[in-house]
């Protein structure tokens, strides 16, 4: 009986790391976790708002691409979110940057201040929505820095900018008056410019704008990064040449079996005529194994991660 239960375990183990075994347990989530809990929050908090997540502007200046948490746009305004799921108390040295200590190891971590980071960052957003023809009217775009952790905290209060926020009911709709300033804009414009929906030209720019890939894992887990390839058997990988990033905006994961051998891979087609996936339902598909990898490069993450196709929801791909 024991010689049946031990053959049986290592049967399981051997199953369970061919199949199933990734480097996610190597990743820290709660980053992640944090960003989509807050983007959820603006969400319900501003009804009718828009919430962009990932979102990668390119710098001019640098000829890099900018990484941007979130942007909020509602009828009122836009703001530029940092989300920094720090622990600890914070004061700030003579260099402006954060020195964020430990509760309880009292171990520090210092880091550039992340206002003046995120207002960097508004800057380049202008820069960018002004180079596809969107001007935004003065004072209409702002920023803010959340820290959601409860265990987060400054050394002393007055310390903390007004930018930051601690707790997601400090947020509060504000009620500005901008109409003004977008009537004078549209009547430097022309008569053209008057005709468009301000909300919508803005809108459709940043939902068009470049933004992070996202792998959406079994558990309700979502990475942002960059979906480098697949790898694994070399008839498995001759299918999944077929998908083309150019071609394909999402791809959905889906069990064939009970057992969970094999994967159905569907390709839902990109339409440059909008924001994401095209309309069409339509949509290729192709079965491999399921102990396929998929190789990605989480945000911040030094060296990119593997995890097995059985393990994956979805791979929203940016274009």
């Amino acid at each position: 009986m024991w010689t049946e239960l031990i053959c049986g375990l290592f049967i399981y183990r051997i199953v369970k790391r061919l199949f199933y075994a990734d480097e996610a347990l190597d990743l820290d989530f709660s980053r992640f976790d944090a960003l989509f809990a807050v983007a959820k929050r603006l969400q319900k908090l501003y009804q009718g708002s828009k919430v962009y997540v990932g979102i990668q502007i390119p710098d001019f200046d640098s000829a890099t691409r900018k990484n941007i948490d979130l942007v909020l746009v509602t009828n009122q305004e836009a703001m530029v979110i940092s989300v920094k799921n720090l622990s600890g108390i914070v004061s700030i040295d003579r260099d402006n940057n954060w020195v964020c200590a430990d509760r309880k190891s009292h171990k520090t971590e210092r880091l550039p201040n992340p206002v003046d980071e995120t207002r960097e960052l508004v800057s380049i957003l202008e820069q960018y929505l002004d180079q596809r023809g969107v001007a935004l009217p003065e004072g209409y775009l702002s920023c803010k820095v959340i820290c959601p952790n409860p265990k987060f905290g400054f050394i002393d209060s007055d310390l903390s900018p007004p930018e930051v926020i601690t707790q997601l009911t400090q947020l509060k709709p504000e009620q500005r008056n901008l109409y003004s300033e977008w009537i004078k804009g549209a009547l430097r414009g022309g008569k053209e410019k008057m005709q468009e929906s301000f909300s919508e030209k803005l809108n459709f720019v940043l939902s068009t704008a470049p933004i992070s890939d996202r792998l959406e894992l079994e558990g309700n887990k979502c990475i942002l990064g960059k979906f480098l390839e697949f790898k694994g058997a070399q008839d498995n990988i001759q299918l999944l040449r077929k998908i083309k990033r150019s071609k394909v905006s999402r791809l959905t994961i889906q069990k064939t079996s009970m057992f969970g051998f094999e994967v159905r891979v569907l390709s839902t087609p990109r339409d440059y005529r909008g924001a994401g996936s095209s309309s069409s339902s339509q949509r290729d598909e192709v079965i491999v194994k399921s102990y396929t990898d998929v190789v990605f490069q989480p945000q911040n993450s030094k060296k990119p991660h593997k995890y097995k196709l059985s393990s994956v929801m979805s791979i929203s791909l940016s274009a």
